[in-house]
């Protein structure tokens, strides 16, 4: 489904464009086409005075799995956000320790606190950070963009698979261009 409606009170969520998370190989479409994408909705949000909010990753959730976290050797400045997002004192930081961005975090207080409806996603990895945020962010009641050249994927099937057939059942699906062209129509 294409974008249909941007709400008055929209906020951006960009997912774990942090350092650490950035340097992992593979990713798919490129990571610099990711960044740029995510940067232009950023500042399409500045420019409309809506809420960002960036979420990082400062570890993972507990308990057994069959694929368990492969520890790395990650910089001191791993959690730190890429500077290109350019994070003014204003945006909201939220760090997680599991998949979705609203468990275990203010995320969902932060965002009812601003009158907020609609979310717009952004982020890697497509099928984990975003794909789960997403799916929260449905499950509580808001309505869900997801800006699909804005987000990275390791594996191009996985990336594929949300694409195709997880996301329009979540909500609306579209470039960053045509988020940011709705955002300006809406406010025209």
């Amino acid at each position: 489904m294409s974008i249909t409606a941007i709400d008055p009170k929209t906020a951006l969520i960009v997912v774990d464009l942090q350092k650490g998370v950035t340097i992992l190989p593979n990713v798919v479409p490129p990571l610099s086409q990711t960044v740029a994408s995510a940067v232009m909705l950023v500042e399409a949000f500045r420019r409309h005075d809506l809420p960002i909010v960036f979420v990082n990753v400062a570890g993972v959730a507990p308990g057994r799995n069959e694929q368990p976290y492969q520890a790395m050797s990650m910089p001191d400045d791993w959690m730190e956000l890429l500077p290109e997002l350019n994070r003014q004192p204003h945006d909201h930081l939220v760090t997680k320790r599991t998949w979705g961005a609203f468990t275990g975090t203010d995320l969902e207080t932060h965002l009812r606190a601003r009158g907020v409806t609609q979310v717009v996603l952004a982020g890697v990895s497509t099928s984990i950070g975003v794909e789960s945020t997403a799916r929260q962010a449905h499950e509580l009641g808001f309505n869900v963009t997801l800006a699909i050249d804005a987000m990275s994927e390791l594996s191009a099937e996985a990336h594929e698979n949300s694409l195709s057939r997880i996301f329009p059942r979540l909500g609306e699906t579209g470039t960053a261009q045509a988020i940011c062209e709705a955002l300006d129509r809406r406010d025209a």
